[in-house]
């Protein structure tokens, strides 16, 4: 079936920090809590964040003290005094918040616009789904993206997330096509790929190549035997066009 509207995952499919987000959040704490370990405060980001998506899903309790509780205990588990951290939160969990709310965070990634615009140069509406909050419409509109598409969905605020498919069908319904009629890309195999599929949608998952490839979502066990695979996004371009001929 003829390929009616594409829609993307945000953060490292079209978005991506603007340095490593550990590095960011290393910047942000040494003023108040001094240099912490790298490889400690990546490792204990990760394991902070999965925990919390887990505690809390969609960003209950509210965004910015969803956050709170991240940086915190990011903090925390890589090495920095407690009391120091507690003493210092009012003026680090802002300072971190408004940093990734904009380009100050955030940047595109070189293909991202090119792509939207051939997209919809061949008549097709884009839309965006993505696992975030409301802070990456923000983000987003800083980098000149929000404008070009015609649907952004977030989790924050439509309460649900990637994998359900809520979400995915929400998307077509505010653009008016069937999920058969729906390309998603994104970079995560089970919350991108498999959920979209699972709906009825082709996908394409992003695996880039070169240092800005090495994407936070990959895993080292992860199985892509009958996974379509693009290393840009200017080969969803060709992809779409080949399934208009």
């Amino acid at each position: 079936m003829t390929i009616r509207l594409v829609t993307f995952d945000a953060l490292h499919t079209l978005v991506a920090p603007r340095l490593p987000i550990h590095v960011q959040y290393s910047q942000t704490f040494e003023p108040y809590l001094g240099k912490l370990d790298p490889e400690a405060l990546k490792h204990s980001f990760k394991s902070v964040l999965k925990q919390v998506q887990q505690e809390q899903p969609v960003y209950r309790g509210g965004a910015d003290e969803w956050w709170g509780y991240v940086i915190k205990r990011t903090a925390v588990g890589a090495g920095a005094d407690p009391t120091a951290v507690n003493a210092s939160l009012g003026q680090i969990i802002p300072r971190l918040l408004n940093r990734f709310s904009s380009r100050e965070g955030y940047k595109l990634f070189d293909d991202t616009l090119p792509t939207i615009r051939q997209l919809k140069e061949l008549n097709l509406p884009v839309a965006i789904i993505s696992n975030t909050d409301a802070r990456m419409r923000s983000a987003m509109d800083d980098l000149q993206l929000l404008s070009q598409v015609d649907a952004v969905l977030l989790s924050e605020e439509e309460g649900v997330e990637k994998p359900s498919r809520d979400i995915f069908y929400r998307a077509c319904e505010r653009v008016g096509v069937q999920p058969e009629e729906t390309l998603h890309v994104g970079d995560e195999l089970a919350c991108d790929y498999h959920a979209a599929t699972a709906c009825g949608m082709r996908a394409l998952l992003v695996r880039r190549l070169g240092p800005e490839g090495k994407g936070e979502r990959k895993e080292a066990d992860e199985d892509l035997t009958s996974v379509e695979t693009v290393s840009s996004l200017a080969e969803v371009t060709e992809w779409v066009r080949r399934q208009l001929t």
